[in-house]
């Protein structure tokens, strides 16, 4: 298309894309566009480089790829408009066509896969790669503030019933000597119907009364205990706080501020319905039946006992399954590695009864 036209007074109006002044130009439809105010040329606009604007209805708005972001440039004559638009040849490539609704999708559907690949793989990764940089005061004051959780939802109620404790405490310290592990490991047992044991960040386990109850034996309670420190040992709590609560957790480690972010989430997922990972799970099987044959004590009670929460429980949802996922590989390598007792019993009869017995009477803390 040859000529040069130009447009009357105005029918068009010119923003500059630096400030929010309002230009009635004029328009010279040449080799480019040309915008003009009083004789004086403000802009050229290679027709190449020219696209439409969201506007109103009734008028043309047009931006320039070649000119500054906000620059725009509004056009009321339906026949200058038309002419221009036949000059401008890319007018419509950033509309929505086929060809961009496809794009877009494309780009929502690989930003939706890359989420969840982090989730996924990325998160778990980073939990691994962490945990052991994480300062073991910081983990500490994580489990401080994970047991302050843990009172909350069970009311506080530990079980002191001093022959049950003193038991306790013997079977306790007797897995952890013969895991290597140090003093700094504590523990309880809470007053509830829950069959459950847990690890907390820190250096804590805790056994439920409800598992005492369905044990019959203390090599069926030495196994779980000896698995608990196993998740200890490895720092799987550590783990799942990083996993379960993410960039909170990071933010924390950074400022210090660890009061409630992740260790709000690990009390809340963990203890109801939150899971270790099955090389965790396996890695903590493996602790547990090395410290159980140390000390010549059978493997198979531990797997029994777990087969009897879960093959019973009719919701799973608070029990033993819902921390340690069961399987049928895992109960049949705690029967296949199980060795006939060649040590002494963890515990007397008589201790063994006060232990079933430790929240006979309980206190609050």
């Amino acid at each position: 298309m040859s000529g040069v036209m130009d447009s009357g007074p105005g029918n068009a109006f010119y923003f500059d894309g630096r400030s929010s002044k309002r230009r009635t130009v004029t328009l010279r439809l040449g080799e480019a566009l040309e915008i003009e105010e009083h004789g004086d040329r403000l802009a050229v606009w290679p027709y190449a480089d020219i696209r439409r604007a969201d506007s109103p209805s009734g008028k043309l708005r047009l931006a320039c790829t070649s000119a500054p972001a906000l620059a725009r440039l509004e056009i009321r004559d339906v026949v200058l408009a038309a002419e221009l638009v036949a000059r401008c040849k890319k007018l419509e490539e950033h509309v929505l066509g086929g060809r961009g609704v496809a794009t877009i999708v494309g780009w929502s559907l690989a930003a939706t896969v890359s989420i969840i690949l982090v989730v996924l793989f990325g998160v778990p990764l980073a939990a691994d790669r962490l945990a052991p940089l994480v300062p073991a005061s910081f983990e500490r004051r994580l489990g401080e503030v994970a047991d302050s959780q843990v009172k909350v939802v069970f009311d506080g109620k530990l079980c002191e019933n001093a022959a049950g404790r003193r038991a306790f405490e013997k079977l306790v310290n007797t897995l952890r000597e013969s895991a290597g592990m140090d003093t700094s490991v504590q523990s309880g047992v809470l007053s509830t119907a829950i069959p459950n044991a847990f690890a907390l960040p820190g250096g804590k386990v805790y056994v439920l009364d409800g598992l005492l109850a369905k044990a019959e034996n203390v090599d069926e309670v030495a196994g779980i205990l000896a698995h608990e420190l196993g998740h200890l040992q490895h720092r799987d709590s550590l783990r799942a706080v990083i996993h379960n609560s993410g960039t909170s957790f990071l933010i924390g480690l950074l400022f210090g501020d660890i009061t409630g972010s992740g260790a709000v989430i690990f009390a809340s997922r963990t203890l109801v319905n939150a899971s270790h990972s099955r090389e965790a799970e396996h890695d903590a099987d493996s602790f547990a039946i090395e410290t159980m044959h140390r000390l010549g004590r059978p493997t198979k009670p531990m797997g029994e006992l777990m087969f009897r929460i879960t093959g019973k429980e009719g919701d799973k949802g608070l029990s033993l399954i819902a921390s340690h996922p069961m399987t049928e590989d895992r109960l049949a390598r705690m029967a296949r590695e199980d060795r006939p007792a060649s040590g002494p019993p963890l515990l007397t009869a008589e201790e063994w009864r006060a232990l079933k017995s430790i929240c006979s009477t309980s206190a609050k803390l």
